[in-house]
């Protein structure tokens, strides 16, 4: 019975240890520097906090909505790529503003920092 019981330990050892590796790995790679540059040459937080709303919602807000969705990444990077409509709270739309990059790994980078938030 202890055999059985001290296998279910070293499991829970092991699951634990390649989560936590995983979660290094996948935000290891975001530079938060660069995250936040990019958005302040594009003007971002004048729409955006961090974890304040502002025209637009908080990047906490934007990273829960999409928390768990496997298609994330691909429509924030669209979002940020192709102008289409954004909703302000006043009920009013505007194209959103086009990301001024032609650097993919830029705008991804960008794109994680937002949904490690």
């Amino acid at each position: 019975m202890s055999y059985i019981i001290r296998n279910k330990e070293l499991l829970g050892i092991v699951c634990a240890t390649m989560v936590l590796a995983f979660s290094a790995n996948t935000f290891a790679a975001v530079d938060v520097d660069a995250a936040k540059a990019l958005a302040r040459e594009n003007s971002c937080f004048k729409c955006h906090g961090t974890d304040k709303d502002k025209d637009g919602p908080a990047y906490t807000k934007v990273a829960a909505k999409y928390r768990g969705k496997a298609d994330a990444e691909a429509k924030l990077i669209h979002h940020l790529t192709s102008g289409e409509k954004a909703k302000f709270p006043d009920g009013h739309e505007e194209d959103h503003k086009i990301i001024k990059t032609k650097d993919t790994a830029e705008i991804k980078n960008l794109v994680d920092w937002i949904l490690s938030l």
